[in-house]
């Protein structure tokens, strides 16, 4: 080989990871799922909507201060007489020498400046502003539940990438050791010291590791526009990751996982939906209690607009009071309290839910675990037989095919393994968020 060609096979290897995918650990992942993923950006902008609400809900405790300008030309006898007055242009000479039946058009301009202030509204008020500061605390809870549900999805991916990666790894080494074979194997066809049929079989071996290795390679391509999609980057987009380890024992024992799930957010936040569904029927009250507020009001009035020639004041203090509708106030209040009593139902059997998820996902990771270790030692037992069969096999005792049977039992196994190893890390990760706690925690 000439000097140019192996500094440009050096080169290549060297640069392969720059030019097929940059490297990404599982604890990166996990930060630009929960700071760019559109389901979380989705929460962040209704915990957003809502935190507004809550400030919409307050301000009405606060008094509102309004303008209006109105212009008015009428020939309404009452009307064109009271606009008269209020412009301050009336004259008494003249009024009696005219028709006060047949008054001319007259053209008015009224500057208003009103303020107006709730002062008692029954309790409604206050009731609406704990709805709203409740649904805003669930909002912000169901945004901290979608970053997290947006960080497993991302661990779960980067899992299948890692897996897909290291399959491709492990039958492209299958596939160089069964191709060391073929050409042994035409060799001793060549030197009359093996059958055909043998040389034959192992070349149907390595078409099948072909197919397999090709398959493998078109779910890594899957693999990772999935890994990019859940990071919210643009799916051309390339990794490199570093293979799965050891998956670690469990944290604590199935009690300490179903403590930790009460704090849940999404449990956490459907409570304080239901508490905003228990305030409707105080709500509700509202309409048998008496409101009160205050009015102050400053009028301008001219015969053109934003005039000042007439001015006015009004300060009233205005109490109402519902005395009759019906019985619909009263089959309001007892629908509210129904509804309350529905949403804790279907509370209770959320919480319920949870924890049977937590069982379900504790007794997978535990099987999970048990497999790696069963997976391991098959391994352990299947490189062992290959060694001692590819051994005798030099020594003329066995043939090809046995080789090769024992090839295929070490390959098989080590895929097992990887599967196992792979469904270990996932199980541990969703025990680890259905149990209330970060994907971090399962690491």
């Amino acid at each position: 080989m000439s000097v140019p060609i192996r500094l440009f096979l050096f080169l290549s290897l060297l640069l392969a990871p720059v030019a097929w995918g940059r490297g990404l650990s599982l604890e990166e992942a996990l930060r630009l799922a929960r700071q760019q993923h559109a389901s979380v950006r989705q929460a962040q902008a209704e915990e957003e909507a809502a935190r507004k609400r809550l400030e919409q809900a307050r301000a009405f405790r606060l008094p509102a201060l309004r303008f209006d300008e109105v212009f008015i030309r009428t020939d309404s006898p009452a009307e064109a007489f009271a606009l008269k007055l209020n412009q301050e242009r009336f004259s008494f000479s003249s009024f009696m020498t005219s028709d006060p039946n047949k008054p001319k058009t007259l053209n008015t301009a009224i500057s208003r400046l009103e303020l107006q202030w709730p002062v008692y509204t029954g309790g409604e008020l206050s009731a609406r502003i704990g709805q709203a500061e409740r649904v805003a605390e669930s909002k912000t809870l169901s945004r901290s539940w979608a970053e997290r549900q947006a960080a497993l999805a991302a661990a779960e991916a980067y899992v299948r990438l890692a897996q897909a990666q290291e399959l491709v790894s492990l039958l492209q080494r299958a596939r160089d050791t069964v191709a060391a074979h073929v050409a042994l194997a035409k060799a001793y066809v060549d030197q009359g010291m093996l059958v055909e049929a043998e040389y034959l079989r192992a070349q149907v071996e390595l078409s099948r590791l072909d197919d397999l290795l090709a398959q493998a390679r078109g779910q890594e391509v899957v693999a990772q526009a999935n890994l990019a999609f859940r990071l919210g980057l643009p799916q051309e987009e390339r990794f490199e990751l570093h293979p799965l380890g050891i998956p670690r024992p469990l944290a604590a024992g199935l009690e300490g996982y179903l403590a930790t799930a009460t704090n849940r957010q999404d449990l956490r936040a459907a409570q304080f939906l239901v508490q905003a569904a228990e305030l409707e029927a105080k709500v509700k009250k509202a309409a048998f209690l008496p409101r009160a507020a205050l009015v102050a009001r400053a009028d301008w009035v001219d015969d053109q607009l934003f005039g000042t020639h007439g001015d006015s004041t009004t300060i009233m203090a205005v109490i109402g009071a519902n005395l009759f509708a019906g019985g619909a106030d009263r089959a309001a209040v007892a629908a509210a309290r129904a509804e309350a009593r529905a949403g804790q139902e279907q509370l209770a059997l959320f919480r319920q839910g949870v924890f049977l998820e937590v069982r379900q996902a504790y007794a997978e990771a535990q099987v999970a675990l048990a497999r790696v270790e069963t997976a391991r030692k098959a391994l352990a037992a299947a490189a062992e037989v290959e060694r001692v069969t590819a051994e005798r096999f030099r020594q003329g005792v066995v043939k090809m095919i046995d080789l090769l049977d024992a090839d295929t039992a070490r390959r098989e196994a080590e895929t097992r393994e990887l599967v196992a190893r792979a469904e270990a890390h996932l199980a541990l990760l969703r025990l680890a968020v259905k149990a209330g706690q970060e994907p971090e925690s399962a690491l």
